[in-house]
């Protein structure tokens, strides 16, 4: 189980019951967060990231990447304060100060802030209004953001760019794309918007390309990676299905058997007797 108690319509108090959960995420906007408790693993195509209580970071906006969140060594449930910086109070910030257009950002998505007593601070004055929510107004939720951004320019120059670079994503190859991040469980409009394109435009080129539709396509890739790591990898179902981007078990095994003829279970026992047919 996980409370999510949205304070303002840009900052969430997040608390988590489960003893472990994976999750996928797409931030269209930039995210700025802290653990209370718990620990949080990120992980990116390129990089891993291990938050643990006490630790502040930024997660870059358009990004992908899969969460693992688990209890803290004190058994404490995950619990965070996430604050998302939105294109429109940034670019309101970048006019009303003068910052010029910027260069595309290609550094890390994610830095680690840990250590910065004035954001420590900042994520201490909005712990008040978790057990008093009604007391946040639209106004100190705009003023809140704006000192964010004015904490995190004072931290370092790279937050110029970073924060600042307002360009959307270009058209890209959308066949090397999708071979690439078929597993995370996002919305096609999601992977439509990271591709540069359209939702249409999107659909259109994928059935020219791959002769198929995503959500066909989607579903087939994951399971045959499934089969992969079961058959070739001996990992157990459990480890796979959400790696490969499904949801949960019951469908997967269901997918899974429509399209093999046999479930991952019975996939493993056949493995085992083929195991012991060599050995003998």
């Amino acid at each position: 189980m996980e409370d999510n108690l949205i304070l303002q319509h840009n900052i969430l108090y997040s608390c988590g019951y489960q003893k472990l959960q994976s999750t996928e995420h797409y931030f269209p906007e930039h995210a700025l967060g802290i653990m209370l408790s718990g620990e949080s693993l990120y992980y990116t195509n390129k990089e891993t990231f291990v938050l643990k209580e006490g630790s502040i970071c930024i997660m870059r906006r358009n990004q992908l990447f899969k969460k693992l969140k688990r209890p803290g060594p004190n058994g404490k449930p995950v619990t965070l304060i996430s604050i998302f910086l939105d294109q429109k109070s940034l670019q309101e910030y970048a006019a009303e100060n003068n910052i010029l257009k910027q260069s595309s950002y290609k550094d890390t998505p994610m830095i680690d802030l840990k250590g910065n007593v004035f954001l420590k601070g900042f994520f201490d004055s909005l712990l008040p209004y978790i057990d008093n929510p009604k007391k946040f107004t639209v106004k100190l939720a705009e003023l809140k953001t704006r000192e964010a951004i004015e904490l995190l320019l004072q931290t370092s120059e790279v937050f110029q760019n970073f924060l600042f670079d307002f360009q959307e994503p270009h058209k890209i190859d959308l066949e090397a794309y999708m071979n690439h991040n078929y597993k995370y469980n996002i919305p096609l409009s999601s992977f439509a918007k990271l591709a540069g394109r359209s939702l249409s435009s999107f659909k259109r080129d994928f059935t020219k390309i791959f002769e198929t539709t995503p959500e066909k396509w989607l579903q087939q890739k994951r399971l045959e990676q499934a089969h992969y790591l079961i058959s070739k990898k001996k990992l157990r179902p459990s480890e796979v299905y959400l790696e490969v981007g499904f949801e949960n078990f019951s469908h997967f095994s269901f997918a899974f058997k429509k399209l093999f003829g046999l479930t991952p279970t019975e996939l493993i026992h056949k493995r085992k007797i083929q195991t012991y047919d060599q050995v003998t």
